[in-house]
């Protein structure tokens, strides 16, 4: 199962020429740029984990790309995602959002029912990658 969070997810993962070219027109529009990584995936799981600080004042691409690939170096098997923050109104809201790494191996999600009072039905989404302990997930 492939996880598709963010623009392009439904797309084939982008190479890092189209990555570079995705952050040249985040720095293009004035927005912020940050490296966020998980080993949950889960799409309520929005905070994931920040590599370093936002680059605020960084206009440089390749230095984006640099805290990229030194993510990837970091975490191999995690779940790494670039956002782009624009602040123009004030505080910052999220412009774009995509996925730049994934594990090898996707274990997906389970839906699970329950049965509720009144004839009423409920689901949960389960990530199966939280089934085994942080650190080990993904190996």
């Amino acid at each position: 199962m492939r996880i598709t969070q963010g623009q392009f997810s439904f797309l084939p993962d982008l190479t890092d020429e189209q990555i570079l070219a995705q952050i040249k027109y985040a720095l293009q529009n004035g927005w912020a740029v940050n490296v966020e990584f998980t080993d949950d995936p889960h799409p309520r799981n929005t905070y994931w984990e920040m590599w370093g600080i936002p680059m605020f004042d960084l206009k440089d691409p390749a230095g984006i790309m640099y805290e990229v690939n030194e993510c990837r170096k970091a975490y191999p098997n995690h779940y790494i995602r670039v956002t782009a923050f624009d602040s123009t109104r004030g505080w910052e809201t999220p412009r774009m959002s995509f996925i730049v790494n994934r594990p090898k191996e996707e274990p997906g999600f389970g839906l699970w029912r329950q049965e509720l009072e009144g004839r009423h039905i409920g689901y949960t989404v389960h990530a199966y990658a939280t089934d085994e302990p942080e650190g080990e997930r993904y190996q």
